[in-house]
């Protein structure tokens, strides 16, 4: 495909325009240097070493003059290699923003790595005014979101895992569920588990072998340690068939084992969060908002990250994290809907925390209330609570302000917001 820029409109500001289609073992690369009329087509393959010649190559034969890269990530391996070098302005697509592109030249839906490489130059040729150059956080913001995702994402893992366990305990070894209240997260219960899997294997162990299990993994209740015992003394076997018991019995430790790496884990990250999070200039501010507490004030930090001038106003925000309502219109018909494409972890980091703030913030709680009141389902009214702290949370960061919930309930008192007339001050 050949690419030309549109040049009579506006001088190119680069050295060299290039579109890059990155894979798992190769990146094709498509360049257009600065008064070329044909592009050159290249490939790399996808190791440290061969991007950094390739990297280097383009400044030395550029003279380190400032060269534009447009691809389809904003984060990941070549996303992360590109960003020492100062000369190179990455320009990252959206994915499904490139495949309406390649819609309008292969409306069959065909795919191929070099021409995507030369629709994505052709992208940054013709519409570079549209697309936004990425300016990456600084490294202490970029390491806290790191962290608190990959927290998130560990804990979807846990949670997968206890779903597992629980539904092969209720199979074979269901009053484990009762004595621990369901809380099967806990190394307590996941020893527990790897010790006496089944409840034949529990009734054998002497009540002194037990009272020091619990013990040692600091249970010092005694009436709810002799309450345990008791029941475990009085427990019988739901089923004692082989075929289901000892299948159960390796996926259930195999499971319990998991775990417990994984609640191990998550401590780990809790703890480098902090850490991370209490050397970070803007802590005081996302942890002045009602509720965040140590989980949720990082994430809200990570996901506006330290560049105040990529949120302009809220509904940028408010649209790209997925808590705006889309409304498509065709013909006489009008249907809003919440938005299918969007960041999950943002969309999950505001969701969460209006979840955490109704029970802490005055304003928050009597807004859930009313909106339920009329009939309004919960996570409809959810999203309304995160779409209003948004505006709030963005207005505190550009400003470097902390939030004062009674600051704000004067506000909306002063501003004769219908809200204030339901908020007892």
């Amino acid at each position: 495909m050949n690419t030309v820029p549109d040049t009579g409109s506006e001088a190119l500001a680069f050295a060299a325009l290039i579109g890059v289609d990155w894979a798992d073992e190769k990146h094709d690369i498509c360049l257009l240097a600065d008064g070329a009329s044909q592009p050159e087509a290249s490939i790399i393959a996808n190791t440290p070493e061969a991007i950094q010649a390739w990297a280097q190559g383009l400044q030395q034969r550029f003279g380190n003059r400032p060269i534009a890269i447009c691809l389809e990530q904003s984060r990941g391996p070549l996303v992360y290699a590109l960003m020492n070098y100062a000369f190179i302005t990455l320009y990252p697509i959206n994915p499904n923003q490139s495949a309406q592109y390649r819609k309008v030249f292969a409306p069959s839906g065909a795919k191929d790595d070099p021409v995507d490489a030369a629709l994505l130059l052709d992208m940054l040729c013709r519409h570079r005014e549209r697309l936004t150059p990425w300016n990456p956080d600084d490294v202490l913001t970029r390491k806290i979101r790191g962290l608190a995702e990959e927290r998130r994402s560990t804990v979807n893992l846990r949670s997968n895992c206890t779903q597992r366990i629980t539904a092969r305990l209720k199979s074979y070894f269901p009053q484990v569920l009762d004595w621990f209240d369901n809380d099967l997260t806990s190394v307590l219960v996941c020893d527990f588990l790897l010790h006496w899997p089944t409840a034949a294997a529990a009734k054998k162990a002497k009540s002194a072998t037990m009272r020091a299990f619990f013990y040692g993994h600091n249970c010092r209740n005694e009436a709810l340690i002799t309450q345990r015992v008791d029941a475990i003394a009085r427990a019988v076997p739901l089923t004692e068939d082989a075929g289901v018991v000892e299948p159960a019995v390796l996926t259930v430790q195999t499971l319990a084992r998991t775990i417990r790496d994984l609640t191990n884990a998550i401590a780990v990250f809790d703890k480098q969060i902090a850490e991370a999070f209490g050397a970070h200039p803007d802590a005081p501010i996302f942890d002045s908002f009602p509720g965040a507490g140590k989980v949720m004030a990082p994430r809200l930090l990570a996901a506006y990250g330290s560049d105040r001038n990529r949120w302009a106003k809220p509904e940028d925000m408010q649209s790209f994290s997925g808590i705006a309502p889309v409304t498509e219109r065709s013909g006489k018909s009008t249907w809003v809907h919440r938005r299918w494409q969007c960041p999950k972890f943002y969309l999950q980091t505001f969701f969460e925390y209006a979840q955490h703030s109704i029970p802490f913030s005055t304003w928050a709680g009597a807004y859930y209330q009313q909106e339920i009141a009329k009939g309004k389902s919960r996570n409809t009214v959810i999203r309304s609570l995160a779409f209003k702290w948004i505006r709030i949370q963005l207005a505190c960061w550009q400003t470097h302000t902390p939030y004062d919930e009674a600051r704000y309930l004067k506000t909306l008192i002063k501003r004769g917001s219908p809200l204030a007339k339901i908020v007892a001050i």
